[in-house]
């Protein structure tokens, strides 16, 4: 398994790989969510688990999806509330459910939250990448952007043992967005066959999203007919400006 390539999608090449949420309430909601992106352009697609209102019915709404999708690369993301989630769910509870989606066998990468307890955590990471799954370690800050050196380090602790490190963060300034985009470029030229992920979030952060062939970031998100995170532009704008930003190299 290359850690790096999610469904012969491998994000240590080429132009920055574009990523499209997806998220329902319920199975049904999810089936029309899905049937939504014929049209729109991706690379990948990041089903948002914690949008589904009773957990219960994971294992079904990720069967529906697969129906409309059976070859999209799928990245499973449970977002906690602590990091802009919209399902509560405790630290134990949270990871059996990481668990039960790796064993499905339905997806082909995992996003893991780094800043939860590390024992738990280091065993989710063990369990995804014995089944094949390559490992999103995120961290996301609503509330600010840390120092840049703080930000390098968060990336270089998260690219640990094979992990693809997402850093999401808020920016109150301009000088932020590039803090952001320095502690990126730190890290990709720290680690040249590591992919990572980046983003500065809200309209101030947009720069960033669309940069990342300059700067190191290997995959960016866009919407289709709702956005999951403040800054996200419509997929079918972003591709087409990744593609300039790429042929004008």
């Amino acid at each position: 398994m290359n850690p790096y390539v999610i469904r012969g999608v491998d994000l240590t090449k080429g132009a920055p790989k574009l990523c499209i949420p997806l998220a329902g309430r319920s199975s049904a909601a999810l089936r029309r969510a899905a049937e939504t992106l014929a049209g729109y352009p991706y690379d990948l697609v990041e089903w948002r688990v914690d949008a589904l209102e009773d957990l219960a019915d994971t294992e079904a709404a990720l069967a529906a999806l697969r129906a409309v999708l059976p070859d999209a690369p799928l990245l499973a993301t449970f977002r906690t509330v602590s990091e802009g989630g919209a399902h509560p769910l405790g630290e134990e509870d949270y990871f059996a459910l990481l668990h039960r989606l790796i064993r499905t066998g339905m997806i082909d990468a995992v996003d893991i939250e780094y800043g939860r307890r590390s024992d738990l955590r280091d065993e989710a990471r063990n369990a995804a990448q014995a089944a094949g799954l390559p490992v999103v370690m995120s961290a996301h800050d609503f509330q600010k952007t840390p120092t840049e050196d703080d930000m390098a380090a968060r990336l270089e602790a998260m690219g640990n043992d094979h992990g693809i490190a997402k850093l999401a963060v808020m920016p109150r300034c301009a000088e932020d967005v590039l803090a952001l985009l320095a502690a990126t470029l730190r890290a990709r030229r720290a680690h040249p066959d590591r992919p990572i992920i980046t983003m500065s979030m809200g309209r101030l952060g947009v720069l960033s999203r669309l940069a990342g062939e300059t700067f190191g970031s290997a995959l960016t998100f866009g919407a289709a007919e709702t956005a999951s995170a403040p800054g996200q532009l419509n997929a079918r704008l972003l591709r087409q400006i990744l593609q300039a930003l790429h042929e004008t190299r």
